[in-house]
């Protein structure tokens, strides 16, 4: 499965991974590289529990337009 992720730095310098198709999935490292990383193995562990709990694996996303 391909999921999109959003990565941004938090005020403490660490790199902040979330992935908006899976509520509450969100790790964090030193790097975007080690932040991509734990995200994927955050992505896989709650995929894993969803699938136990009955869950939705994913919500749909999109993207909508604001004018700025």
């Amino acid at each position: 499965m391909k999921f999109v992720i959003t990565m941004f730095q938090d005020e403490d310098g660490m790199v902040i991974a979330e992935c908006p198709a899976i509520p509450g999935c969100v790790s964090q490292g030193k790097t975007e590289e080690e932040a991509e990383q734990n995200v994927r193995d955050a992505i896989k562990a709650c995929l894993e529990v969803r699938a136990e709990k009955g869950m939705p694996l994913t919500v749909s996303t999109r993207q909508v337009e604001v004018a700025v």
